[in-house]
């Protein structure tokens, strides 16, 4: 952990560039530099110093060498998403060759301790910062609950981490000892109370300190990492109590006023700014290099020249069920696997593109009209959407491309895209969280009903009968996360901490070939897309091994 300390002065620069606009910033220091001494010395300096460590949080960005953005990479490392192009080293995972020495841009432990080093040195200064006092009490919120995510993220990839609180400096004692996880998940819950205190509940749109951490967004914080330790993973012995802080935590978010469920469009949930969203993360087109940043670029079909780079796998796909709200194996949901995409739960069409699924305003792909096609993908073989169509080395091996995140208000051939945002914390999440620890409290009743509420937004009319109960109800609840919440970061840590991911991990990630006959019907066939491998070992991810040899820490069984 030694290197850590060399980030300071990283972070002291970039300041340089949030702060450059500020004309009575510019009056009093040089543009190329700042000493420690005038950021503590100047409140607006301060600010810069702490907006500076929200890149702790995931954004909508593509990026091939931002180690600690995993927004999308997350997908295609489990069972949710296929990346032909390896971004982000997914492929040693699935494959189960990850050792210490090749995570690549899968690692986050020297990035995510950066920040940590960052936020520390800010809680340690900015008590004696002149100015506004309530400025002052807000960034402390703010930097509180950004550490404790930092913390979030390296315990739900390591399990229990080194706890570092204060600043290091030169002749600091880097070898900090591992503390456990439920060490380290009590320190999170209390930063998150403790950011709660200081920060206000929400920020309307329009105020300029809107996507600044806010109560609401420290209390889904917490309710994630108690609900992360109350499950198996973490919990072996099942302990209720747990389970009831999971619950409480859950409660106290759905509780705050000022969030509803968005009841509109369902896909613009995540492209517009709605009462659902909590704490979002965003990008502005005016500093993305061009349009491959873009969701729409990276995840459209190819005959749409998009990339299909993150594409949804048959495992996903199988996992939404039907508009009435059965399950597709169920034998009276009504599904056909030779019509396959008929009568599904209306959340598939708001998030996947399938085969026959209109995409787009038709005016912004002018050229497939032109060919004498339409803006109805293709993804059967030799359609414009296939390995056989139009660039084709950007072809869904799976024959699938999200829909979720995509903004198909602009062409994103033409333009650079609009102002986007990753969803960091919504409602359903905590209707979700809320639902699964009242099951494990023995609650199934209030289980149904917060899985209920989510179904009928979501356009299911059908409740779960009171006869689903135990492990099924179990399964439906994580069914429910699965087909909600994807591609939203969660399937990943999800089976791992249920401790099925030796089962959802360990078995071929699936496509579908789909087959136009001359009569104009067509076949459709299972195929399979990637053998998929997974360890016992893989339940967490290694220590980098560097890290091991600076500084003797335990390394996680099985990496040895």
């Amino acid at each position: 952990m030694k290197r850590i300390y060399s980030t300071i002065g990283v972070a002291l620069l970039a300041v340089a560039s949030l702060t450059a606009c500020k004309k009575n910033v510019l009056d009093k220091v040089p543009l190329d530099s700042f000493s420690d001494k005038s950021v503590w010395n100047d409140l607006n300096l301060a600010k810069a110093f702490a907006d500076f460590q929200y890149n702790v949080l995931p954004n909508p960005g593509h990026y091939w060498n931002k180690l600690s953005n995993r927004s999308w990479a997350l997908s295609s490392a489990c069972d949710e998403a296929f990346n032909k192009f390896d971004d982000y080293n997914a492929s040693i995972m699935n494959s189960g060759a990850l050792t210490p020495d090749n995570l690549g841009n899968f690692d986050i432990w020297d990035e995510t301790y950066k920040r940590i080093q960052d936020c520390n040195l800010f809680l340690s200064k900015i008590e004696s910062v002149p100015g506004d006092a309530a400025v002052r009490g807000r960034l402390k919120g703010e930097v509180m609950y950004l550490r404790a995510y930092a913390y979030f993220k390296l315990i739900s990839d390591y399990g229990g981490v080194p706890l570092v609180k204060t600043p290091f400096s030169l002749n600091s004692n880097f070898e900090v000892p591992r503390s456990t996880f439920d060490e380290c998940a009590e320190f999170i819950a209390a930063e998150c109370d403790a950011a709660a205190a200081l920060l206000p509940v929400n920020y309307s749109a329009g105020n300029k300190e809107f996507g600044h951490a806010t109560k609401a967004a420290a209390l889904a914080l917490k309710s994630r990492v108690l609900l992360y330790a109350a499950s198996p993973q973490w919990n072996a012995a099942n302990d209720s109590r747990k389970w009831q802080r999971a619950s409480d935590a859950a409660k106290a978010v759905l509780d705050l006023q000022g969030f509803q469920l968005y009841t509109g469009n369902y896909a613009d949930i995540f492209t517009t700014l709605n009462s659902e969203l909590i704490m979002t993360r965003g990008v502005n087109k005016e500093h993305q290099w061009n349009a491959f940043q873009g969701a729409e670029m990276f995840l459209s079909p190819n005959g749409f020249h998009g990339w299909s780079s993150f594409a949804p796998s048959q495992n996903l796909v199988d996992a939404f069920g039907m508009a009435n709200g059965r399950d597709i194996a169920d034998p009276a949901s009504g599904y056909n696997p030779q019509n396959p995409y008929a009568g599904r739960d209306p959340r598939f069409y708001s998030d996947i593109v399938f085969d026959g699924r209109p995409y787009g305003r038709p005016d912004f792909f002018k050229d497939r009209y032109d060919a004498g096609h339409s803006n109805v993908a293709e993804m059967y073989e030799g359609g414009l959407d296939s390995q056989q169509g139009w660039d084709n080395w950007n072809a869904s091996f799976t024959r699938y491309s999200f829909r979720k995140y995509v903004d198909t208000t602009f062409n994103f051939n033409v333009e650079t895209q609009t102002n986007k945002f990753w969803v960091v914390a919504r409602l359903a999440e905590i209707y979700l969280n809320y639902a699964e620890a009242e099951f494990n409290l023995g609650h199934e009743n209030v289980a149904r009903q917060q899985l209920d509420i989510l179904r009928r937004r979501a356009g299911i009319a059908t409740d779960l009968p009171g006869t689903l109960t135990g492990a099924a109800l179990l399964q439906k609840i994580q069914n429910e996360r699965q087909v909600e919440l994807c591609l939203e970061g969660h399937r990943y840590y999800d089976v791992r901490r249920w401790k099925i991911a030796d089962v959802t991990e360990n078995k071929q990630l699936g496509g579908m070939k789909i087959v136009k006959n001359a009569d104009g019907s067509k076949t459709y066939t299972p195929i399979k897309v990637q053998d998929r491998v997974f360890k016992p070992q893989h339940y967490l991810l290694p220590i980098p091994r560097d890290e091991i040899r600076r500084t003797n820490l335990p390394q996680n069984a099985g990496y040895n």
